[in-house]
């Protein structure tokens, strides 16, 4: 008998029927008061981390300058030493919290090389387990994922507070 995964956030994904759909979602200097709904962990000086609505695993993280720019050969030398500190703090964090056993770490400059969102330069961070990729993304285009986004938000964001607690930033 066929089973059924049921995954309905994709089709929002697949058919960009968010109400932010046309809004850069990695354009967030100035909404602060939207950093639970855009899953913003962490805010620099120049660039800042945030969960990825749409993960490939759980614990995906996302790590973007605020400047809206899609090429990495325009990112400013403070800009790039800040994202390299960030992935440095996330991975740190993710160690923490959810143990992986290693790592995808990468951009996806232009949509041929298959950037989602090709006009805001991003790293990837996502953390990988044995047997964390299975039949479901290969048949189905579903992802399996073990923990609602939500409460790894929540998760997440306290141990960035405890970072930023701990350096009084």
């Amino acid at each position: 008998m066929v089973q059924h995964l049921w995954a309905p956030w994709r089709m929002t994904y697949l058919q960009c029927k968010d109400k932010k759909c046309d809004d850069c979602v990695f354009c967030v200097a100035d909404k602060v008061d939207e950093d639970a709904e855009r899953l913003v962990l962490h805010r620099g000086r120049l660039a800042f981390v945030m969960m990825n609505k749409f993960p490939y695993t759980n614990g995906h993280l996302l790590i973007a300058p605020y400047r809206h720019i899609a090429d990495v050969a325009d990112i400013e030398e403070q800009e790039m030493l800040e994202i390299h500190r960030l992935l440095k703090l996330s991975r740190r964090l993710l160690e923490a919290y959810c143990k992986p056993q290693g790592y995808n770490v990468g951009m996806n400059i232009g949509r041929i090389a298959g950037a989602g969102i090709a006009d805001h330069v991003h790293l990837h961070l996502v953390p990988r387990w044995i047997g964390d990729t299975n039949f479901m993304p290969v048949f189905a285009e579903v992802r399996v994922i073990p923990q609602h986004i939500q409460e790894t938000y929540q998760a997440l964001f306290r141990l960035f507070s405890r970072y930023r607690e701990d350096c009084g930033a």
